[in-house]
């Protein structure tokens, strides 16, 4: 079900950061590059990718500009994504920086861990609280196939640096895909119980791109929570208040959280937050098709903080209820690939 316009709610013009739907907007998706050095089967093409180039990028200080903005209008949730965010160089800077703004409480990356574990203390000490590592299956063959080159090791030495580093709890993305490595799901849990203290593993509904995996390979999370449930008990956790999209339960026979993130088939739009500011600057306010000015233009054509705030404030207005790849009939993928709109 997709939310409605609230009768009579207006743009406001200070306070919170709410669209028409009267949806409060408190967590930014920060892509930094739209390059990456692993190239998921459901993430983007085997070639022909056409790469950001490196001027239409924004610059630390814009990222900073864009983000402080944001959090006077009351976002205090920042997560660094890609592409993958360790490839871009001093990557510890723009944490460093996103770190001392007034009003951010919580600043986390995403990571394909490849580069991750000689950087993890380094950006733990710049003020990195938690990191989300990708990790599809434990078999290191499947894992370099479907990430057309990875390598297991190194993302599992990513996870021991993390951890070591205190950046906790490591939240291990797995997505499924049917036919691929859905298999993997029991030995990702059995896996990473003994570290249940400080480890979650979260089971991802793969996303129909134009540039990735189609619909014929899609698993849901109710299949997902169904297959594991033959095997484990399944204890639901209270989802904490802005907390994410993810519904968490905690296995009993082993203490391990595992989360199920459904943007398909038990989509949470009604309920969305979160905003994802492109590499380039183009503020995308919903995952699906949507083209907004970018903002890099608004600061380099010299707007002050409160033109931006309005820039923001007007494209956020503007968002729509919700997207159409969880209807049933006309299933619309999303336009592009992953690694370009910030995972």
């Amino acid at each position: 079900m997709l939310p409605t316009p609230v009768d009579g709610l207006e743009m406001p013009r200070t306070g919170p950061l709410i669209d028409r739907f009267g949806r409060q907007h408190t967590y930014v998706r920060v892509s930094v590059t739209d390059r990456c050095n692993y190239r998921c089967v459901y993430c983007m093409p085997a070639e022909g990718m056409d790469w950001m180039p490196k001027e239409s990028l924004l610059t630390y200080e814009e990222v900073g500009r864009i983000v402080g903005v944001l959090a006077r209008m009351g976002v205090h949730r920042v997560r660094l994504t890609g592409g993958e965010p360790t490839v871009r160089r001093d990557i510890d800077e723009l944490v460093a920086r996103l770190g001392a703004i007034d009003g951010i409480r919580d600043l986390s990356m995403t990571t394909n861990g490849h580069l991750f574990a000689k950087r993890a203390q380094t950006l733990a000490d710049a003020g990195l609280r938690r990191i989300n590592v990708s990790i599809d299956t434990l078999d290191p063959e499947q894992f370099k196939a479907l990430t057309r080159g990875g390598d297991l090791a190194r993302v599992l030495d990513a996870i021991d640096a993390a951890r070591a580093a205190g950046l906790t709890p490591v939240k291990l993305n797995a997505v499924m895909v049917r036919g691929e490595n859905d298999e993997q799901m029991f030995r990702l849990v059995e896996h990473f119980a003994p570290f249940a203290a400080d480890t979650q593993v979260r089971f991802i509904e793969a996303m129909p791109f134009t540039g990735g995996i189609d619909r014929r390979t899609h698993l849901s999370a109710g299949e997902m929570r169904t297959r594991l449930a033959e095997r484990f008990t399944l204890e639901p956790v209270e989802r904490a208040v802005g907390g994410g999209p993810a519904t968490t339960y905690r296995i009993a026979e082993n203490g391990l959280v595992v989360g199920f993130i459904s943007p398909i088939t038990e989509h949470f739009c009604h309920t969305c937050n979160r905003l994802r500011l492109m590499a380039d600057g183009h503020l995308r306010t919903c995952l699906s098709r949507e083209p907004n000015p970018s903002l890099r233009d608004v600061l380099r054509g010299g707007a002050d903080d409160d033109l931006l705030e309005y820039a923001i404030r007007n494209q956020v207005w503007g968002k729509v209820p919700g997207h159409e790849a969880h209807l049933e009939s006309d299933w619309k993928a999303f336009e592009g690939v992953m690694t370009r709109i910030g995972g």
